[in-house]
């Protein structure tokens, strides 16, 4: 609905009520004879409710209108509050028919949530408008309000949700969903209902006040029958025509230790061992199971205390394996029979037990024994060695019981960086190079029998000894991060919700030497944070890009080792710049002071305007907002500039307004400086002469004129102001002589006094020539008026035909004249200079041809008398008589 303004409900209700209360109090004045009639009274209650409808009414203008418009639509009109012609500032999203004042769409589609993020999901979104409107250019601001439309689908962060529950949870117990789905849109549109699909039934939604969504356990979960559970999650808005998004919901039913171990169905009952066999034979393994997971499924074996002494010094149980092993080597000359019983347990729950009989057949040979004397650190017959030692001795081997077998050796079986070399009849045991934990932590060496005689007896070469040797980790890697660099580029402002990035680093080592934590370098700005077990980077405030466009963290990773090892990577935050700063003028106020004969499209001055932001959002254009002033904005310079002339005499100042506006996006910023322009005078303004009015005027004095009377005044203005406007009154000239005059000028206030009595001789005409000077700079102006003054008995008027004509009548002229004669005469000046530069020219060339002619006559006269005396006198004599 487009509607200039819109009523609300409370403030309705609240007119109301005034009109109630008013319409009771004047029923009552009315009771107890306060008011003559009730006309008083309910003219007053409709005055107090159209003033106070009024004062809710006249607020801002606002227009409503429903974002994605085609261009062309009609939004609203001006025209009901303002009058004609109207211009917007801002064409981005509107267009204004400069006559009607009709408000129409543009081109660009307003998207509500691209231009009001901070109210998408509620709230109204303003987009506010300058316009001018009115003959007199006033500035105006409007509001437009971008109404909201179901274009948005529900989205939810994470395609696939994963709970992990129980399985001993109870049926009807509730778990908060927190990976909703969100929706873009505003009230009903952005309302979100939840749908579960899910086949087995075990699970349904349940939707508490503040719209929080939970997940309700309907029937009892048992990890062990189904370990997880597969649904559809699906999202609808509220829109009339809705729209919805669908997201995978995981559930991972976590076990519990409900189920103990027992024994399995083939684990053996009975086995069969040689009476010759070696030390660390596996004889046997016992086998339980326990249907729960990890720890819950650990199962430790041992031994029954029922178990007789020999079978326990004879065989031993490995608790983790349950393999059965020989702990000496047998020579046995009879057989026999021991009976393990064996017990699986776990934590919480009771044993379970086997029995196993072990038969010991008779010795049919003689087998060689190897002694092992340990000298590097040993634990429980394994030697422990640490890594990256130089080639170390470990044992001391020796061969007994091989009298009769001939020289027998020893070898160490497979490939393996061992040596074993001979000493006085034994072996020692030694590595051949620096072990690596991170290549293998663990050996095994199988030591075995080479060369024996058999000497009628039968010798097992194939039997020996197995060596275990564990490889000790230190402290030699250092964490390796997966980059050395991390960059990233963060919207400004944006909530300091969540991570912004996650680094990972590992090492290579094991234990608490390959346990990585994570910290920030030392100088890294107190906004960030780090996850000192995740790597995970965040932010406690919005960046700004304005105080710091890019940053450059440190973080280092350490290891848990002694002494502990570390590693850099550096992490750049590059920060996006968003149109969140006005233009800002230097000044809320500008004064300029020009000269009022400043030439068309000078510089008045420069207008300081900075943008805070970068690129588009930072660019600023700044217009001149009052229209009849003289004078444009020339944004290329920053320069103020006047358009045309101005007189300081017609406007002495002038008072605009300029309006700068930013290129950001989605809307521009704009904000508004004063501009005060002084013109200062310059002398362009000759004095005028108001009294006398005429050159000829004259006034009849008295001979009996006291002393030091003021006879009359000259008075002269100037419409300049300073100095330029100071007057000053000189006698240049005047008749009779100087010194017989007995009047007096004073050059300050123009007032003409008598300095003497009058005589006899003083009657008669007086002619002041008077000068009127200005106290311009460099050069005054003049103008100049005859002052005349009839000394007579009779005080008749007196009136002029002429001026005197033994004065300077060129001093006399007016001004304009003055300007004329000075312009013709200058004229004449030039047409006779250029009159004699001709007449130069003229009588040069002149002269040239004359000297030419008299050259060529010389050489005449030459041959002439050559040719003289060779004429006959007869023809001399005509000549004569002719």
């Amino acid at each position: 609905m487009n509607s200039l303004y819109r009523y609300k409900l409370p403030e309705l209700a609240q007119a109301f009520t005034l009109w109630q209360v008013t319409r009771v109090t004047c029923v009552r004045a009315v009771g107890h004879g306060t008011l003559d009639n009730m006309n008083w009274a309910a003219l007053l209650q409709h005055v107090l409710v159209m003033v106070h409808l009024r004062q809710m009414v006249c607020g801002t203008s606002r227009f409503y209108i429903a974002e994605e418009q085609e261009a062309g639509v009609r939004v609203g009109t001006l025209r009901r509050d303002f009058p004609p012609p109207f211009k917007l500032l801002n064409l981005n999203y509107l267009w204004v028919d400069k006559s009607t004042g009709d408000l129409y769409t543009a081109e660009h589609k307003m998207d509500r949530e691209t231009l009001c993020p901070e109210e998408t999901m509620a709230g109204e979104c303003i987009i506010p408008h300058n316009a001018i409107v009115g003959p007199s250019g006033d500035l105006v601001r409007f509001h437009v309000v971008v109404e909201d439309v179901n274009d948005n689908t529900p989205c939810f962060e994470n395609i696939e949700i994963r709970l992990s529950l129980l399985e001993d949870i109870e049926v009807g117990s509730s778990v908060p969903l927190d990976d909703g789905a969100t929706d873009r849109d505003s009230g009903a549109n952005g309302e979100l209902q939840y749908d579960l699909q899910d086949p087995d039934g075990v699970f349904c939604l349940s939707v508490e006040k503040g719209a929080v969504v939970s997940l309700v356990v309907q029937s009892a979960l048992d990890r062990e029958l189904q370990d997880t559970y597969r649904m559809s999650l699906v999202a609808t808005d509220g829109g009339s025509e809705p729209l919805s998004a669908t997201a995978t919901l995981i559930i991972d039913v976590m076990d519990i230790n409900d189920n103990c171990p027992r024994f399995v169905s083939d684990s053996p009952q009975s086995v069969t061992v040689h009476g010759d066999a070696a030390r660390g034979t596996l004889v046997t393994q016992v086998r339980a199971t326990d249907s729960d997971l990890g720890p819950n499924a650990a199962i430790i074996y041992s031994l029954s205390p029922k178990v007789s002494e020999r079978a326990k010094n004879l065989l031993s149980l490995d608790g983790l394996t349950g393999h059965v092993r020989l702990t000496l080597n047998l020579q046995a000359d009879s057989a026999e029979e021991l009976v393990l019983h064996v017990l699986a347990s776990s934590p919480h729950c009771p044993p379970a037990d086997t029995q196993v009989t072990v038969s010991v057949l008779r010795s049919t040979r003689h087998t060689p024994e190897i002694k092992i004397g340990f000298i590097a650190e040993h634990e429980n017959q394994t030697i422990l060695l640490r890594e990256n030692l130089p080639p170390t001795v470990l044992a001391l081997l020796e061969v007994r019981g091989n009298s009769g077998l001939g020289d027998l050796c020893l070898i160490i079986k497979g490939e393996v960086p061992f040596t074993l070399s001979p000493q006085n009849g034994k072996y020692l045991l030694s590595t051949s190079r620096p072990l690596d934990h991170e290549m293998k932590g663990e050996y095994l060496i199988s030591v075995g029998f080479s060369g024996a005689k058999t000497g009628g007896h039968t010798v097992d070469t194939g039997s020996g000894l197995e060596i275990r040797v564990l490889v000790l980790d230190v402290n030699d890697n250092i964490p390796q991060f997966l980059r050395t660099h991390y960059h990233l580029e963060v919207e400004e402002n944006k909530p300091p919700t969540g991570s912004l990035l996650t680094v990972r680093a590992t090492d290579a080592d094991s234990g608490p030497n390959g346990r990585v934590t994570y910290r920030l370098g030392k100088y890294t700005a107190a906004i960030f944070r780090m996850g000192s077990q995740t790597g995970q980077l965040s932010v406690t405030v919005p960046l700004d890009r304005e105080q710091q466009d890019v940053h450059t963290i440190s973080v280092l990773a350490r290891d848990n080792g002694s002494p502990p090892l570390e590693s850099l990577t550096t992490v750049s935050i590059r920060v996006h710049d968003q149109n969140d700063n006005a233009p800002a003028f230097v000044t809320p106020h500008f004064i300029f002071f020009i000269p009022e004969n400043l030439p068309p499209l000078a510089h008045v001055g420069r207008i300081g305007v900075t943008d805070a932001d970068e690129g588009e959002n930072g660019g600023v254009e700044v217009c001149v907002v009052n229209t009849t002033a003289p004078f444009v904005m020339d944004n290329a310079q920053g320069m103020l500039r006047c358009t045309t002339n101005v007189d300081r005499e017609t406007v002495d100042r002038y008072e605009l307004h300029l309006l700068a506006t930013d290129h950001g996006h989605p809307f521009p910023l704009t904000s508004v400086a004063k501009v005060t322009i002084f013109l200062e005078d310059i002398n362009d303004n000759q004095p005028r002469v108001i009294l006398p009015d005429s050159n000829l005027s004259c006034l009849t004095v008295s001979p009996a004129t006291a002393a030091g009377t003021m006879v009359t005044k000259i008075y002269a203005t100037d419409e300049d102001s300073g100095l330029n406007s100071e007057i000053t009154y000189t006698v240049a000239a005047q008749e009779p002589a100087p010194h017989t005059s007995p009047f007096r000028l004073d050059s300050r206030s123009g007032n003409i006094t008598l300095t003497q009595r009058l005589l006899g001789t003083d009657l008669g005409m007086h002619h002041l020539f008077i000068v009127v000077s200005d106290g311009g700079k460099p050069a005054p102006l003049h103008t100049t008026v005859w002052v005349n003054l009839l000394v007579n008995e009779t005080l008749e008027p007196c009136h002029l035909d002429s001026l005197p004509r033994s004065l300077p009548y060129r001093l006399a002229q007016t001004p304009s004249e003055a300007s004329v004669c000075d312009a013709k005469y200058a004229h004449l000046m030039l047409l006779a200079g250029l009159g004699t530069m001709l007449a130069s020219i003229c009588l040069l060339c002149v002269t040239a041809v004359l000297y030419l002619k008299q050259k060529r006559g010389l050489r005449g006269n030459g041959r002439g008398k050559e040719d003289e005396n060779s004429i006959p006198l007869s023809h001399t004599k005509r000549h004569y008589d002719e």
